[in-house]
Formats: C-alpha cells, structure tokens, sequence
C-alpha cells in the first residue's frame, strides 16, 4: 500500500480502495491514522493525474471526486466527506444545468472546483472574528477543496499559449476580440485578471 501511494500508481491505489479490506490496507501504512492515510492516498492519486497539458496542470474529473469522497467515506471522516461531497453535488448540478449530466467535460469540474473555492474564499473573509467555530469550519473546507483545484497557468505560460496559438487575433489588437476568443481555450485554466493583464501587455 505504502508503495502504491508514493509511486502514484492510480490503478493500484485505486484496486486497494475499492476492495472491502480497506481498514486492514491502509493500516499497512504503518505510523498514519486511517484518516491520515486517507489524505495520504488522495493527494498521492491528485498527484498522479498531473497530465501534459498546458504545463502539466492537474485535470480532475467527476468519477476522481466521486473516489476521494468515498476513501474519506471509509475512512470516517466526516468533514472531508462533506466538504468532497459539496464539490460533487456542485459538479452534477453543473452538469445537469449545461445539459451533459452524463458526460461532465473536465474543465467544467475545473470551472466548479474553483468558484466553489471562491465561495469558501469569501465566507472566510466576511466571517466575523468572535465565531472561531465557523471559521475553522471554513477554513478546514478550503484546504479539502484545494486539493482539487487545477494548478492555474502563471502569465508566462498564458503568454505563450496566446502567442503560439493566436498569433492572428493577437495581430488585430482588438482587446475585446482577443479575449473573447481566447477565454474558450483559458477559462477555468488561469486567472481571468492574468489573461487580462498578458492581452493587455500584449496588444500595447
């Protein structure tokens, strides 16, 4: 087990969490608590899906929130299990809204996974400071769902994605044409005031 986590072997990771022994498996990892080895097993599977794309940015899917909620299922941690489980009801509800319920896109997951983040982000901050309790709560939900977010792209690498592949809308200068065209290819990629900010450098 302890050898599955740190190579990131999804397959196995995910054979070992599926079988009914799961208490038994992750007590193999010898010092964690099974709580421990839970958030052991998810980061280490979040770890292994980083893909090639645009900078090896983690791409999460619908089934890979539906898996970490129910290791943290598993494992009785309720907190997580909740916060996970606001992330997949956000997701479906996504889904089922832009009418591809049954084959949620990627960077749909991405696009939830971060407003929900946002929303947490918010409730943090207007959180009053006498109510200690919530904002643990909250503050506990946030780093769960961080887990999940997509890596977002730094300005370097949304400036060369546009000047690789919009050379031509680039060459008009016509800021409003330019990110309407390219917010197709970046949303839910990379922060829209970093787009913002590399078109407007780039159309100077």
């Amino acid at each position: 087990m302890e050898r599955a986590a740190k190579s990131g072997n999804v397959d196995e990771i995910k054979l070992i969490l599926d079988t009914s022994r799961i208490k038994e498996k992750i007590d193999g990892l010898g010092r964690f608590s099974e709580e421990e080895a839970s958030t052991f097993i998810t980061k280490s599977i979040n770890n292994a899906r980083y893909q090639n794309i645009y900078g090896g940015k983690n791409i999460m899917k619908l089934k890979d929130l539906q898996d970490a909620m129910i290791a943290a299922m598993k494992a009785k941690d309720k907190p997580r299990k909740d916060s996970i489980s606001a992330l997949v009801s956000a997701v479906k509800k996504a889904g089922i809204d832009a009418g591809c319920r049954d084959d949620i896109p990627e960077d749909m997951v991405s696009q939830v996974i971060l407003k929900e983040l946002k929303s947490v982000k918010e409730q943090i901050d207007t959180c009053p400071a006498s109510r200690e309790d919530l904002l643990a709560e909250y503050k506990a939900r946030y780093d769960v769902m961080s887990e999940f977010a997509p890596k977002l792209l730094s300005a370097e690498e949304v400036k060369e994605i546009l000047t690789s592949k919009f050379a031509d809308v680039l060459a008009t200068k016509n800021k409003g044409m330019i990110m309407k065209t390219v917010m197709g290819e970046l949303k839910g990629k990379a922060d829209g005031k970093v787009i913002n900010q590399v078109v407007a450098e780039l159309t100077k």
